[in-house]
């Protein structure tokens, strides 16, 4: 199943719309990177998107790469470096006290393309420094139900078709709703367990060392010491 997207406004290649992320608060995930990351210190935002949380961080005095696939959603971007590429073939010659992977890219259907977006982690991220993961729990998964939803200030994200469509293997539908402005976006999710992904991300030289939010929906892995 393909990602896809309807709506106003441009929609990315993988059915984001651009214009509703726009509308989104950084809320908690900036936090996160924040208090993970040393004061001043460099953080690389992969899947930046439209810099929903990248503003947050320069605003904190952080340094900040954003990366992202779309050049539309980084036209949004402000006061940080900018760098157009997919994320699995993204290869810079530096390296960053943190780095970042949000939005469940690592929930991703297609296993080779989950262990790029990990490998691209590890061979950014300093020795001894932070690699911040977003994901979706296997208990989450297990709780999708079609209808529920939230607020975000403005905005209402309902939950509107989920499908086990294979064993470990959902496609959803989210609706997203602005004033008279409605979108959908369409994608496929794995669950993955708690020792599937501390195997994934070992096999990519990272160490799962813990979660850093209540819902475990944030956790921080670190390179293996050599």
């Amino acid at each position: 199943m393909k990602n896809t997207g309807t709506g106003p406004g441009a929609i990315t290649p993988d059915g984001s719309p651009v214009e509703f992320y726009t509308l989104l608060q950084p809320g908690r995930d900036a936090d996160v990177v924040i208090q993970e990351t040393p004061p001043g210190g460099s953080v690389l935002e992969l899947g930046a998107g439209v810099g929903r949380v990248t503003h947050a961080l320069v605003e904190a005095g952080l340094q900040v790469v954003a990366v992202d696939e779309s050049t539309e959603m980084l036209a949004h971007v402000r006061g940080a470096e900018t760098v157009h590429a997919r994320l699995q073939d993204l290869r810079l010659d530096r390296r960053f006290d943190t780095v970042t992977l949000a939005s469940q890219l690592v929930n991703v259907v297609d296993v080779e393309v989950r262990r790029s977006f990990l490998a691209a982690c590890a061979r950014h991220v300093k020795p001894g420094g932070a690699v911040l993961v977003q994901w979706m729990t296997a208990e989450r998964h297990d709780g999708w139900r079609a209808g529920s939803g939230r607020k975000d200030g403005d905005v209402t994200i309902t939950l509107a078709e989920v499908e086990e469509i294979s064993p470990g293997v959902f496609a959803a539908t989210m609706r997203y709703e602005h004033g008279d402005r409605v979108w959908t976006q369409s994608f496929t999710s794995r669950r993955m367990t708690d020792d599937e992904l501390a195997d994934a991300l070992a096999a990519e030289g990272l160490r799962l060392e813990r979660f850093v939010t209540e819902d475990r929906m944030w956790f921080l892995a670190r390179p293996f010491t050599t």
